[in-house]
């Protein structure tokens, strides 16, 4: 991984120069969007891309055992070149950058569309100024939902169980209805719920299916808890130092990268549900028998108060004094929240 951004070689006999060669760490290497769309373009479609003055290698950050928590670190120092992190682990550096996918705020992907074109010029920025790193793309997974081991029937039934989380927010939002959040990480989560450290797990309802969540689980519910979004970025002066010609092929072939892998997420999350509960339109994943727990109107009403007093709040006090503004200018417009005024310091 600290191999050089660039690597250069001897003219060919032609006097013809070698394609430069891009080090990519991507996304998780056991889903969809890392098989089916950010490997493919990087090992077949990249160097098409570029005529050939440029190829890239690509490994997914958990297969090249990179911690999660350490990819936005290792990408500002350089040593990841160009990268996926995910965002519930670059929030643990800065939480202000978690407000687009707070746990409740987004309850469909219309919504979270909304709420990312609303902070996506604002989060581009502080990335590049306060982090160094430039975002070339946002992915999103499909929604994360709640898998228990055990029968519920409301949000309510969650009080006392150990519920898996992958952010802060999952935990607020959870601490509301009485559950005790845990966490670990995607790879974790079939040992913690299978050895019973766990009692539920939020993770996508596809991703979930996939590592076998529906063999040790029961019950499903399809509130969309957030979306797990994850930036693809590069270290700035990584990005400074490729030729123009490269940097302008990327500016162009990724947002397409990212249009596709949010179209497929979109098309994931129905086919969580239908392959979790057995259903006949399952064709991406393995048919369960689990049952889905819909949300009452209860629990409509139950989650309007947790975002309001548990989810945004909590969020703010990690956040610091700057993060009310962000709030009330950005998104309380764009997600029918209120605004909230800025927490006291002796409260930080």
């Amino acid at each position: 991984m600290a191999a050089a951004v660039l690597t250069g070689g001897a003219t060919t006999a032609a006097a013809q120069p070698a394609a430069m060669e891009l080090k990519i760490v991507g996304g998780l290497g056991g889903v969809r969007q890392y098989q089916q769309f950010e490997e493919p373009f990087w090992r077949d479609q990249f160097s098409a891309l570029t005529q050939g003055k440029a190829q890239a290698s690509v490994v997914a950050f958990d297969k090249a055992g990179i911690r999660s928590h350490d990819m936005m670190r290792l990408m500002q120092l350089g040593v990841v070149p160009f990268g996926t992190a995910l965002l519930s682990n670059i929030i643990s550096d800065d939480p202000e950058l978690a407000a687009m996918d707070l746990a409740g705020i987004n309850p469909d992907m219309a919504a979270l569309r909304r709420t990312v074109a609303a902070f996506r010029p604002h989060f581009e920025r502080t990335m590049r100024e306060r982090h160094r790193i430039q975002v070339l793309a946002l992915y999103v997974y499909p929604a994360q939902v709640v898998f228990c081991a055990k029968p519920f029937k409301e949000l309510n039934d969650l009080k006392g169980r150990r519920v898996r989380i992958s952010n802060p927010s999952q935990g607020d939002l959870i601490r509301h209805f009485g559950a005790k959040p845990v966490t670990a990480e995607f790879s974790e989560v079939m040992n913690q719920v299978r050895n019973g450290h766990v009692d539920c797990a939020i993770t996508g309802g596809l991703s979930g299916n996939a590592i076998g969540l529906h063999e040790v689980t029961s019950h499903i519910s399809p509130l969309a808890v957030n979306w797990g979004l994850s930036m693809f970025g590069a270290n700035l002066p990584a990005w400074q130092a490729l030729p123009p010609e490269v940097r302008t092929t990327l500016q162009t072939a990724l947002p397409k990268l990212e249009a596709a892998i949010w179209a497929d997420a979109e098309a994931q999350n129905q086919q969580g549900l239908l392959c979790n509960t057995g259903q006949p339109g399952c064709q991406q994943g393995k048919p369960g028998r689990m049952q889905v727990v819909p949300l009452t109107s209860a629990d409509q009403t139950a989650l309007q108060a947790a975002i309001r007093t548990s989810v945004i709040p909590s969020w703010l006090q990690r956040c610091g004094a700057g993060c009310a503004g962000v709030w009330n200018r950005l998104l309380a417009p764009v997600t029918g929240m209120p605004t909230v005024a800025p927490v006291p310091t002796n409260l930080r």
